[in-house]
């Protein structure tokens, strides 16, 4: 670990003296990409700077005990030994998770598909709610979030919705949400007061550059069309709805929430590069599936998740067996609970296949 500490210090240093570079500035990407990885090391070189003064003062602390004759000397440094030997094994256990390859699609900007799945109706409104719960989470972090395409469904459901989040951190925390959420309630029409269980599945998508996925004119079939609304009602007297299929992988995305056929297609093509980019994820994944223990970011999409018990006010994330008893706060946005014990078992199982410790 110590090795793995001072070349991140020295690259922090040598990151710092480049910013320090007028020439730099004239180069706008390439001061975005250094001061990127520069602030990507921060966190990594203030602890270990802490730690190596930790160490400094517990080596002077030592001493002094073993020279020091002065009773109230000897108890100061005694107690400083203690706090210090705390703050030690806190660093100790910190510092290899820091030393961890960051994941570079953490700080993206996300797409969130949500689908009605099993469940008719009640899917439908749960997909709603949770949209609902997506943007009362972005809203605590500060980010913006807009609602790219929803497909309405009757009682004030959503059969699909797809929301865009920016914001920095964004997909670090919401990839979590990624596979089948599943619900258990008493719909409002069920007379004898039995328990309906529904699902709503939620892809998670990092938005994509337009470096990163190249689209060819020739692999896009782009199809315009007048928008509807709720059982077919037009809302739109032009051909402004856009309907974008990638022929090379059969994907289709469509919009028509906006009157601009060049806003719809810009929607679309921004969910579409989502979407391949999210592929190639994936594909990945599937290769790492192989020598991990467990998927907790990103696995199966069609596997449970997480179950929202409203009898019993429960959401139990099935993944890390954790249980709440607050749904209610939950649906509000309040996910930090769940997503920080998800971000704490990978980090478990990073650390368990690395070497850094």
């Amino acid at each position: 670990m110590r090795e793995a500490l001072e070349r991140a210090k020295a690259r922090f240093e040598e990151l710092t003296e480049r910013l320090a570079n007028p020439n730099l500035h004239h180069d706008p990407a390439e001061l975005r990409r250094v001061s990127k990885e520069r602030s990507s090391l921060e966190d990594l070189v203030t602890a270990a700077r802490r730690y190596d003064q930790v160490l400094h003062r517990l080596a002077e602390d030592t001493a002094i005990l073993r020279q020091e004759k002065d009773p109230e000397l000897l108890s100061m440094a005694k107690t400083e030994v203690a706090e210090l030997e705390e703050e030690r094994a806190k660093l100790e256990a910190e510092l290899p998770k820091l030393l961890l390859p960051a994941d570079p699609l953490d700080e993206k900007n996300v797409i969130v598909e949500i689908r009605a799945g099993t469940g008719g109706e009640e899917a439908a409104l749960f997909a709603a709610e949770m949209l609902r719960m997506y943007m009362k989470y972005a809203e605590r972090h500060g980010w913006k979030a807009e609602v790219m395409s929803m497909s309405p469904a009757g009682s004030g459901g959503a059969k699909e919705a797809i929301l865009s989040i920016e914001g920095r951190g964004a997909y670090s925390r919401l990839k979590y949400e990624s596979g089948v959420h599943r619900v258990q309630r008493v719909p409002e029409t069920e007379a004898s007061g039995r328990i309906h269980t529904s699902a709503v599945t939620v892809a998670v998508l990092p938005e994509a550059e337009e470096v990163e996925v190249e689209l060819k004119p020739s692999d896009l079939q782009v199809d315009v069309f007048r928008s509807s609304g709720p059982g077919g009602q037009s809302v739109n007297t032009a051909d402004s709805a856009v309907r974008i299929r990638h022929l090379p992988t059969g994907i289709v995305v469509q919009c028509q929430d906006e009157r601009s056929q060049l806003k719809n297609k810009a929607k679309a093509l921004k969910v579409l590069r989502a979407r391949l980019l999210d592929m190639e994820i994936q594909e990945r994944e599937k290769k790492l599936a192989q020598t991990r223990k467990s998927m907790v970011s990103s696995g199966d999409r069609s596997a449970k998740i997480r179950t929202y018990n409203f009898p019993q006010g429960r959401v139990t994330e099935h993944r890390i067996g954790l249980t709440l008893y607050r749904l209610p706060d939950v649906l509000e946005g309040n996910l930090d609970e769940v997503v920080d014990g998800l971000f704490h078992a990978e980090q478990a199982e990073r650390l368990a296949a690395s070497d850094v410790t």
